[in-house]
């Protein structure tokens, strides 16, 4: 049987005076990674949580950690999940413009009878580094990460920076923006499929199988955040960002993620982002065949 195990963790919130809206989760058989997109209505509905994005994290992992064992099929449990989420923010929200609804990224490892799989949602990541040197990054929309830099590009170079608040939502303008973006999210209209309160969207969940070279290999699951290390700021490539959370851990890793967002670029005009600082939530992992 297939193996996997859990070498470290972390998830950092961005900003110290918002929720951290990641989650990260695993079992004997699975891990990864939930992060929840910031909400763009103008209240939150679920209490208790810090945040409707943060209340949708906590949802699925909690729910994950529970059925995704060696047998479960994923678009099966997330629709389940999906279907139940729905029913309890729309129960409690009502009817709400689609930006509203809560929504989620996610990336995760399964260890099945046969081998490794991996699938997921949205902008959440795998880099991973076989035992023979190869490496591979798997993401469920290629190209995610340059589209979002070139659209908050846009926004920078017409307010003059990220702004005080250190997100870009809080300007009117690219807000609604983002509002549209996120309305059309889950849609047939749209190109985007989130993991939240859509059950459809398990329909179109990404979904590979991961054979291993060499015998083994290291994985490491992550939200956009700690994945900016390469592909905004072009510290590491996928064997290096491996190689470095393996032997300095992944609390280093966000320690230089950090540096560069506060210290080297806090307007992001150097390195266009929507946010000063975004959370950052990764498992690394140690596959076995």
């Amino acid at each position: 049987m297939p193996q996997i195990s859990v070498i470290d963790t972390i998830s950092d919130p961005g900003k110290q005076s918002r929720p951290n809206e990641d989650r990260l989760g695993y079992n004997r058989h699975a891990a990864f990674v939930i992060d929840g997109a910031t909400g763009l209505g103008d209240r939150q509905f679920m209490d208790g949580y810090g945040s409707d994005a943060a209340w949708i994290a906590e949802f699925g992992t909690m729910r994950l950690a529970e059925r995704l064992d060696a047998l479960a099929d994923p678009a099966t449990v997330l629709r389940q999940i999906s279907e139940e989420a729905r029913d309890a923010f729309l129960g409690i929200a009502g009817d709400q413009p689609r930006y509203v609804w809560p929504v989620c990224s996610l990336s995760a490892l399964q260890a099945t009878p046969t081998g490794f799989r991996w699938f997921g949602l949205g902008d959440s990541c795998l880099y991973l580094l076989h035992d023979d040197g190869q490496s591979d990054f798997v993401i469920p929309i290629p190209g995610a990460y340059e589209w979002e830099q070139h659209r908050a590009a846009e926004h920078i170079a017409r307010v003059g920076g990220i702004g005080a608040a250190g997100v870009a939502n809080d300007d009117s303008e690219t807000l609604e923006d983002l509002r549209r973006g996120r309305a059309l999210q889950n849609t047939p209209d749209g190109t985007t499929w989130t993991f939240g309160v859509v059950p459809e969207a398990a329909d179109h969940l990404a979904m590979v199988d991961v054979p291993l070279h060499g015998g083994g290999a290291t994985a490491l699951l992550c939200s956009d955040g700690l994945a900016d290390l390469v592909a905004l700021y072009k510290l590491y490539d996928p064997a290096t960002l491996i190689q470095r959370a393996a032997t300095a851990g992944l609390k280093s890793l966000v320690s230089e993620l950090r540096h560069m967002e506060r210290e080297v670029d806090p307007d992001g005009l150097r390195y266009p982002r929507y946010k000063q600082s975004d959370d950052t939530t990764a498992i690394l992992l140690r596959l076995e065949a």
